[in-house]
Protein backbone atom coordinates (compact mmCIF):
# COMPACT_ATOMS: atom_id res chain seq x y z
CA UNK A 1 0.00 0.00 0.00
CA UNK A 2 2.31 2.89 -0.99
CA UNK A 3 -0.05 5.49 -1.18
CA UNK A 4 -0.83 4.76 2.94
CA UNK A 5 2.44 6.69 3.58
CA UNK A 6 1.19 9.58 2.12
CA UNK A 7 -2.37 9.90 3.62
CA UNK A 8 -0.93 11.06 7.24
CA UNK A 9 0.78 13.65 5.39
CA UNK A 10 -2.44 14.77 3.27
CA UNK A 11 -4.44 15.04 6.10
CA UNK A 12 -2.19 17.37 8.09
CA UNK A 13 -1.31 19.65 5.15
CA UNK A 14 -4.95 20.08 4.56
CA UNK A 15 -5.58 20.13 8.75
CA UNK A 16 -2.97 23.13 8.64
CA UNK A 17 -4.53 24.86 4.91
CA UNK A 18 -8.11 24.70 6.72
CA UNK A 19 -6.53 26.45 10.19
CA UNK A 20 -4.82 28.96 8.08
CA UNK A 21 -8.30 29.64 6.24
CA UNK A 22 -10.18 30.01 9.31
CA UNK A 23 -7.77 32.30 10.74
CA UNK A 24 -6.96 34.39 7.93
CA UNK A 25 -10.93 35.00 7.26
CA UNK A 26 -11.80 35.37 10.86
CA UNK A 27 -12.66 39.05 10.09
CA UNK A 28 -12.40 41.34 13.23
CA UNK A 29 -11.19 38.99 15.92
CA UNK A 30 -7.82 37.62 16.31
CA UNK A 31 -8.00 34.02 16.82
CA UNK A 32 -5.87 34.11 20.35
CA UNK A 33 -6.69 37.08 21.67
CA UNK A 34 -10.01 37.98 20.72
CA UNK A 35 -8.93 41.56 19.72
CA UNK A 36 -10.46 43.50 16.86
CA UNK A 37 -8.09 42.70 13.78
CA UNK A 38 -8.88 45.19 11.06
CA UNK A 39 -9.24 43.50 7.91
CA UNK A 40 -12.35 44.13 5.75
CA UNK A 41 -13.44 47.43 5.35
CA UNK A 42 -16.99 46.69 4.17
CA UNK A 43 -17.76 43.90 6.36
CA UNK A 44 -16.23 45.12 9.64
CA UNK A 45 -18.38 48.75 8.62
CA UNK A 46 -21.42 46.96 8.36
CA UNK A 47 -20.83 44.79 11.57
CA UNK A 48 -19.93 48.06 13.70
CA UNK A 49 -22.81 49.73 12.20
CA UNK A 50 -25.14 46.77 13.59
CA UNK A 51 -23.58 47.11 16.96
CA UNK A 52 -24.27 50.77 17.28
CA UNK A 53 -28.02 49.66 16.22
CA UNK A 54 -28.11 47.02 18.83
CA UNK A 55 -25.79 47.72 22.21
CA UNK A 56 -27.30 49.66 24.60
CA UNK A 57 -24.86 51.38 27.11
CA UNK A 58 -25.50 51.50 30.61
CA UNK A 59 -25.18 55.30 31.65
CA UNK A 60 -21.65 54.57 33.41
CA UNK A 61 -20.74 52.74 29.86
CA UNK A 62 -22.02 55.86 27.69
CA UNK A 63 -20.21 58.10 29.81
CA UNK A 64 -16.48 56.01 29.25
CA UNK A 65 -17.39 56.01 25.71
CA UNK A 66 -17.88 59.87 26.19
CA UNK A 67 -14.30 60.20 27.36
CA UNK A 68 -13.36 58.00 24.97
CA UNK A 69 -14.36 59.78 21.63
CA UNK A 70 -14.08 63.67 23.01
CA UNK A 71 -10.87 63.43 22.89
CA UNK A 72 -10.79 62.31 18.96
CA UNK A 73 -11.92 65.25 16.76
CA UNK A 74 -14.55 63.52 14.11
CA UNK A 75 -12.98 62.61 10.86
CA UNK A 76 -15.10 64.27 8.33
CA UNK A 77 -15.99 67.38 10.50
CA UNK A 78 -12.98 67.87 12.92
CA UNK A 79 -14.68 71.07 14.76
CA UNK A 80 -16.50 68.38 16.24
CA UNK A 81 -15.52 65.36 18.32
CA UNK A 82 -16.09 61.70 17.40
CA UNK A 83 -18.51 61.27 19.96
CA UNK A 84 -20.91 63.80 18.62
CA UNK A 85 -19.80 64.34 15.04
CA UNK A 86 -22.08 67.00 13.22
CA UNK A 87 -24.19 64.15 11.94
CA UNK A 88 -25.10 60.23 12.28
CA UNK A 89 -22.96 59.82 8.93
CA UNK A 90 -21.90 55.87 8.58
CA UNK A 91 -18.22 56.88 10.04
CA UNK A 92 -19.87 57.61 12.97
CA UNK A 93 -22.25 54.79 12.96
CA UNK A 94 -18.85 52.31 12.66
CA UNK A 95 -17.01 54.53 15.20
CA UNK A 96 -20.05 54.65 18.03
CA UNK A 97 -20.83 50.60 17.49
CA UNK A 98 -17.36 49.72 17.57
CA UNK A 99 -16.92 51.64 20.94
CA UNK A 100 -20.21 50.06 22.29
CA UNK A 101 -18.87 46.85 21.62
CA UNK A 102 -15.05 47.39 22.94
CA UNK A 103 -16.89 48.81 26.36
CA UNK A 104 -19.48 46.02 26.31
CA UNK A 105 -18.03 42.77 25.62
CA UNK A 106 -13.77 43.59 26.27
CA UNK A 107 -14.38 46.23 28.94
CA UNK A 108 -12.36 48.50 27.43
CA UNK A 109 -11.05 51.15 28.74
CA UNK A 110 -11.38 55.16 27.12
CA UNK A 111 -7.91 55.14 26.37
CA UNK A 112 -7.69 51.25 24.60
CA UNK A 113 -10.99 52.21 23.02
CA UNK A 114 -9.17 56.23 21.43
CA UNK A 115 -6.27 53.69 20.13
CA UNK A 116 -8.61 51.25 18.00
CA UNK A 117 -10.87 54.24 16.86
CA UNK A 118 -7.97 55.53 15.98
CA UNK A 119 -6.67 52.44 14.32
CA UNK A 120 -10.13 52.14 12.71
CA UNK A 121 -10.16 55.71 11.18
CA UNK A 122 -7.13 55.27 9.70
CA UNK A 123 -7.59 51.69 8.12
CA UNK A 124 -11.32 53.24 6.71
CA UNK A 125 -9.07 56.28 5.16
CA UNK A 126 -5.55 55.34 4.76
CA UNK A 127 -4.70 58.54 3.08
CA UNK A 128 -5.81 60.19 6.24
CA UNK A 129 -8.55 62.47 6.42
CA UNK A 130 -6.44 65.62 5.57
CA UNK A 131 -9.05 68.84 5.60
CA UNK A 132 -11.18 67.78 8.48
CA UNK A 133 -14.15 69.65 6.84
CA UNK A 134 -16.04 67.09 4.67
CA UNK A 135 -19.40 67.83 5.98
CA UNK A 136 -19.40 71.09 5.30
CA UNK A 137 -17.94 70.79 1.13
CA UNK A 138 -20.59 69.69 -1.37
CA UNK A 139 -20.92 66.08 -1.45
CA UNK A 140 -18.32 64.96 1.12
CA UNK A 141 -20.76 63.66 3.08
CA UNK A 142 -21.88 61.30 -0.04
CA UNK A 143 -18.11 60.45 -0.26
CA UNK A 144 -16.65 56.71 0.08
CA UNK A 145 -14.20 56.82 3.37
CA UNK A 146 -11.27 56.05 1.48
CA UNK A 147 -11.83 59.63 -0.73
CA UNK A 148 -12.03 61.74 3.08
CA UNK A 149 -16.38 61.09 2.73
CA UNK A 150 -18.70 60.06 5.58
CA UNK A 151 -19.02 56.96 3.57
CA UNK A 152 -22.43 57.85 3.16
CA UNK A 153 -25.59 58.72 5.18
CA UNK A 154 -27.57 55.68 5.53
CA UNK A 155 -26.32 52.49 7.14
CA UNK A 156 -28.38 50.68 4.08
CA UNK A 157 -26.40 52.52 1.17
CA UNK A 158 -22.92 52.62 2.27
CA UNK A 159 -20.16 54.21 -0.03
CA UNK A 160 -16.78 52.32 0.23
Amino acid sequence: MPNSKRIPGIVAILSTAVVLAIFLSGGAYSASSGEIVFSDVKEQTQQFMEWEKSIRLSPQQEARKKEALTAIPAPCCSDNSAYTCCCPCNVSRTIWGLSNYMITEQDASAEQIRSKVTEWIGFVNPGGYKSGDTCYRGGGCRRAFKHDGCGGMSASHVQF
